[in-house]
């Protein structure tokens, strides 16, 4: 195949990639803060004593304070949605 050939497939295979990512990830930021979370809680909190007593607690907290984040920052991004004011009665 030349390199002509070769790149209209490729950039399918791309686009195709980057569609089925898209469904099953939308925000790459909230993904990774969760996998790093994760990981925490799956090395860290057995090497701190924190897995028997408070693992449950400590990951569900690293985890809403990662959703929170990330819910703030796409709020903040939108900006502020205008308000409707009633109609006046004539």
């Amino acid at each position: 195949m030349s390199t002509p050939d070769r790149e209209p497939g490729l950039a399918a295979l791309w686009t195709a990639l980057g569609s089925l990512w898209g469904l099953f990830v939308e925000d790459a930021s909230l993904t990774l803060g969760i996998l790093v979370w994760l990981v925490v809680a799956a090395f860290a909190l057995p090497a701190l004593g924190l897995r028997d007593a408070w693992g449950e607690l400590v990951l569900f907290v690293l985890l809403g304070l990662v959703l929170l984040e990330n819910v703030r920052r796409n709020a903040s991004a939108r900006g502020p949605r205008p308000r409707r004011r009633p109609a006046l009665p004539e």
